[in-house]
């Protein structure tokens, strides 16, 4: 299939929606928060520090869920993107931290920041890429299931990270590494302008280039893709890669956040991707989905774990709650297909 019969065909995809009633619903209940916030911690919620503190936290988990999402549209789903994170984490902060030394809480070598962080970064990157082309390669290759191959993967990933440092965390990096995701420019993160700049990537690669259009048709018929032309190995290979990258950003985000690297950080990352991104209208057997969807639901996320911070409630009621959204957002997924299929039968 010629570049020019790809567009072609990605003018008539099923992108363009008319109205996104999982993007309503995020916003009703990102509203429905705001309300209950304001009655019930008006004066700590709706504050400057609050949002702050917000913006910090969710960059790092929202990359992964971008990532997640790009899967889940294939028809596939990405269980190994912590394991990823974490792998990819630890190997930029072993350069950073034999990179550039640190003596009496200085800087040695001020020279070598840049050079460390700047490879650190393209380490990370590289490194996610690598175990997301693999992940493809085995899916797209032998025909194996994607959960069990990621699944597999995370098991793998986790387990060289945890090799490379050996069980403890890789800690006290040098504080331009820690400036990445803790720093702030007029009073605003450095990290949201990150995250920013990776959507804006995303909505690009997904809405204006072929192999975003190709992700789409893969997820709605494997097969008719594949007899339409379209490499579904070369696609389900990049789109892993492309889940490996976004991965391997995270990884960076985490650890310069945290200052720490191991293998265990982000341990629940992996459910509440898969959350956000079910709750943002990714169909769980793909083919839809959009970015927008997928950025409103890690807001609406994070603005639902911040107020049960503030109310001092416990992991597990967060847990519970999550669990509850994730059952409502399937049940919406499949409530709306039905409905949209009448709609369509009684059309014509």
């Amino acid at each position: 299939m010629s570049a020019n019969e790809s567009k072609l065909a990605a003018s008539k995809s099923p992108l363009r929606m008319k109205k996104d009633n999982h993007i309503l619903t995020i916003i009703a209940l990102m509203l429905l928060v705001c309300i209950i916030m304001l009655i019930l911690k008006p004066g700590s919620y709706f504050t400057v520090l609050n949002v702050r503190s917000m913006i910090f936290q969710f960059p790092e988990y929202g990359v992964l869920a971008l990532g997640m999402m790009a899967c889940m549209i294939a028809g596939g789903i990405d269980l190994s993107l912590v394991g990823i994170m974490n792998l990819s984490g630890v190997l930029a902060a072993l350069i950073v931290k034999n990179m550039v030394l640190i003596e009496g809480g200085e800087v040695a070598n001020p020279a070598m920041v840049v050079p460390a962080i700047v490879l650190a970064c393209v380490v990370a990157v590289v490194v996610g890429a690598a175990c997301g082309a693999f992940n493809g390669f085995i899916i797209g290759y032998f025909g194996l299931p994607a959960m069990l191959v990621t699944l597999c993967g995370l098991q793998l990933y986790t387990g060289l990270a945890y090799g490379i440092t050996g069980g403890p965390a890789i800690n006290g990096m040098c504080d331009a590494f820690k400036n990445i995701a803790n720093g702030t420019v007029a009073g605003i993160p450095y990290v949201l302008f990150i995250f920013i700049a990776v959507v804006a990537v995303v909505v690009f690669i997904m809405k204006c280039t072929v192999f975003g259009h190709e992700i789409y048709f893969l997820g709605s018929n494997a097969q008719a893709a594949m007899y339409s032309g379209i490499n579904t190995l070369k696609v389900t290979i990049m789109t892993y890669m492309f889940s490996g990258i976004l991965g391997g950003i995270s990884g960076i985000l985490i650890t310069s956040h945290l200052n720490s690297a191991k293998s265990s950080n982000g341990s629940t990352y992996t459910l509440l991707s898969l959350l956000i991104v079910v709750l943002g209208g990714v169909h769980p057997d793909g083919g839809k989905g959009r970015v927008a969807g997928v950025v409103l639901a890690v807001l609406l996320l994070q603005m639902i774990a911040n107020a049960f911070g503030l109310m001092h409630m416990s992991d597990n009621a967060k847990t519970f709650a999550n669990g509850c959204l994730l059952i409502a957002a399937l049940v919406l997924s499949v409530v709306l297909e039905k409905r949209e299929a009448q709609k369509a039968a009684a059309a014509s």
